[in-house]
């Protein structure tokens, strides 16, 4: 299995957003020397708790930043842009990083960013998977695109820099509510991010990719679908629901219900929005044991997938927020990589040996005594 997160990101809007860009920053970095494999940056426009506007231009940041981890869209608002723009934007980051980008896409996260566009709610999904048809020729073929859409046109539109990664860097389309980024991920070969918020069906979700790949004549891996949870981790369960009860309430009331317009999916009030949300499956708040276990109660309930993302978010401060990181990586992440496998068979035959190496050692020692009174008697 692998590992990562899914960063849309967001802040409390009342503190300062140029140091909290550099602690989404420092978290990259912690998760990068921490052997995460990838991790997700998202686009949005609005509501004043998540103003990363281009994940591109945030994401080259970061690769200088980092050595190893993969660095996702999650997602690129194709809605917003002229195809032939993100296209070339994601080649140039595929080169500049060598390889280290994932592309993800989606209709955008807020309809109050399309709002801001004139764009009507009812049309975000068609516009995108219409632009996306068009950014999918120019990264595979040379031969010249004349196109159009809503907002925008090409002739024999051809991208002069092709992808670095082939036939493109991988796609990736997130889903929360509807089944809608579940169906054209199937349909086109995408990897699906399912946002996991308790009450979501995954097997259905599953079956939906499976479904719309097999119309499309193919066939939809597990190993390429990530589920995306909630997660804070500390050295026990007391502790990290203390270390997110302000945080966690303010963005379930504050935020997903009061500026999204979603409804919260616990009735509150605010402080005891964390038990709720543990009581309800949704978030998986606690020490590593507990997150083992719900990643393996997952893997049954799901009938498998590839990739555990935990949702990010700054619910507490950036101190516990990088030791959840540590906790993490350190004792949950080996559970599932089959790197405790030989240290755990080196420890068994040791264990199994250890009474008779022991005798021979008392034996040995004492040879050994004997063996030096006697060069001692001999002198």
């Amino acid at each position: 299995m692998r590992f990562g997160a899914f960063l849309a990101p967001f802040h409390d809007p009342r503190e300062n957003p140029t140091l909290a860009l550099e602690r989404d920053l420092d978290v990259i970095v912690a998760m990068d020397r921490l052997g995460f494999d990838e991790v997700w940056v998202g686009e949005h426009h609005s509501t004043g708790w998540e103003y990363i506007a281009s994940p591109e231009i945030f994401l080259a940041v970061a690769a200088e930043r980092t050595r190893h981890i993969r660095l996702g869209t999650g997602a690129v608002s194709l809605t917003y842009h002229h195809p032939l723009m993100v296209a070339d934007r994601i080649v140039l980051l595929d080169h500049l990083t060598r390889g280290r980008i994932n592309f993800g896409v989606g209709p955008g996260g807020h309809l109050s960013d399309a709002a801001m566009l004139g764009i009507p709610a009812a049309e975000i999904r068609d516009r995108m998977e219409q632009n996306l048809e068009a950014i999918l020729h120019l990264l595979t073929s040379t031969e010249p695109l004349t196109a159009s859409g809503p907002g925008w046109e090409m002739h024999d539109a051809v991208l002069q820099l092709r992808p670095y990664q082939r036939p493109h860097p991988p796609l990736a389309i997130p889903s929360l509510e509807s089944p809608f980024g579940m169906a054209l991920a199937g349909r086109v070969g995408a990897a699906p991010l399912s946002l996991f918020f308790g009450v979501s069906d995954l097997p259905a979700q599953w079956a939906i990719t499976e479904d719309a790949a097999a119309r499309a004549g193919r066939t939809a891996s597990r190993d390429d679908w990530r589920i995306v949870v909630p997660v804070h981790l500390a050295e026990t369960r007391e502790q990290a629901v203390e270390e997110i009860r302000s945080g966690a309430g303010e963005w379930m009331f504050e935020y997903v219900q009061a500026l999204t317009g979603r409804p919260a999916p616990v009735p509150g009030p605010k402080h005891m929005a964390v038990e709720q949300m543990i009581e309800a499956g949704s978030w998986v708040v606690g020490t590593p044991d507990d997150l083992i276990e719900f990643i393996r109660g997952l893997e049954d309930r799901t009938g498998g997938f590839g990739t555990f993302l935990a949702w990010g978010h700054e619910w507490a401060g950036p101190e516990a927020t990088l030791r959840s990181l540590d906790l993490f990586a350190r004792f949950v992440m080996p559970q599932f990589q089959g790197s405790l496998e030989g240290l755990q068979a080196s420890g068994d035959v040791a264990r199994a040996k250890a009474a008779g190496l022991h005798q021979q050692r008392v034996a040995g020692v004492e040879a050994a005594r004997q063996r030096n009174a006697g060069d001692q008697r001999g002198t």
